[in-house]
């Protein structure tokens, strides 16, 4: 419709019909990406499911975590010094590998911490 928009008209009752038009596509456009979206949500719907779970289900499911984990805290005694420490998670190596121990100490040739036995750099 505006090819060209330095030429508008002068006359006020077509500039005004000119924007009763452009205010009617703006209107069809905003329906149409209305209904686009709408579609849309129906087509990701359909491909994906409905969304069971909303954020404050979420929330409430995370509160009462933190409730259950307080209470178990609470009620839970305090680790004594002279209880046995729990089974290692990994199965220790077969007794056949050869098995070389091996101290490393930080010698005169440490970068990070310049030489010094201790860990500090001298300045």
């Amino acid at each position: 419709m505006l090819n060209n928009l330095e030429s508008l008209p002068n006359d006020p009752a077509e500039l005004q019909d000119m924007v009763t038009l452009l205010a009617r596509e703006l209107k069809n456009r905003d329906l149409k990406i209305a209904d686009l979206k709408h579609q849309l949500a129906g087509h990701n719907r359909h491909r994906f499911g409905n969304k069971s779970e909303s954020l404050e289900q979420l929330q409430l499911f995370a509160e009462n975590e933190e409730i259950a984990a307080a209470s178990e805290e609470t009620d839970a005694p305090e680790p004594q010094a002279n209880e046995t420490k729990k089974k290692p998670k990994r199965k220790p190596l077969p007794e056949h590998l050869e098995r070389k121990e091996q101290v490393l100490t930080p010698g005169d040739n440490c970068n990070k911490c310049g030489g010094s036995p201790n860990g500090v750099a001298s300045a």
